[in-house]
């Protein structure tokens, strides 16, 4: 009497197939995350406000082909390993400024270039307003505010940046 191997079902191989490839999975995303650090953030004053959470649900996973960290702070984010693009929601909203403000996709950006190549950007005519620190070794500061300038929207906008050139001239 000649013996055949009693091979395992159909079924029974795609269960321990599906089962395998879960670990597999679920171990490569535990290696990754092992090598990319939480990156340490001080959340901002107002960073418990709802519009941060608003804002924070809807961050691209992606800004500047940078992908998004994992931070250790309310109302922050961050992208890119070393991390290039680090966003802080609930700042204060600033006020009348003479630095250069840029509107994109509706949001009004104030530029400070003074610790160049780092720029902060801060939101103009929003309460909270969100403030990103860029990189710019490593990112363009146009790409990024404008990859951020759909979630930051969802903060309602309280007034727009203006130019010396559009005051009305007093009588």
């Amino acid at each position: 009497m000649s013996q055949h191997p009693v091979l395992p079902s159909r079924r029974r191989r795609t269960r321990v197939a599906r089962i395998l490839s879960t670990v597999v999975a679920a171990a490569g995303a535990v290696a990754l995350t092992g090598c990319t650090p939480i990156v340490n953030m001080q959340p901002a004053t107002e960073a418990i406000d709802v519009s941060c959470a608003e804002l924070s649900v809807r961050l691209p996973d992606e800004v500047a082909d940078q992908p998004q960290r994992e931070t250790d702070a309310q109302g922050t984010a961050a992208w890119g390993d070393p991390a290039s693009v680090l966003l802080r929601c609930g700042v204060p909203t600033p006020g009348p400024t003479t630095d250069p403000c840029y509107s994109v996709n509706d949001v009004d950006w104030i530029m400070d270039d003074s610790d160049k190549p780092n720029y902060r950007f801060t939101t103009f005519g929003r309460t909270p307003a969100v403030e990103v620190f860029i990189d710019s070794d490593v990112v363009s500061g146009t790409t990024v505010i404008t990859d951020l300038s759909t979630a930051v929207s969802v903060i309602p906008s309280d007034g727009a940046c203006t130019s010396v050139d559009d005051a009305v001239p007093a009588d």
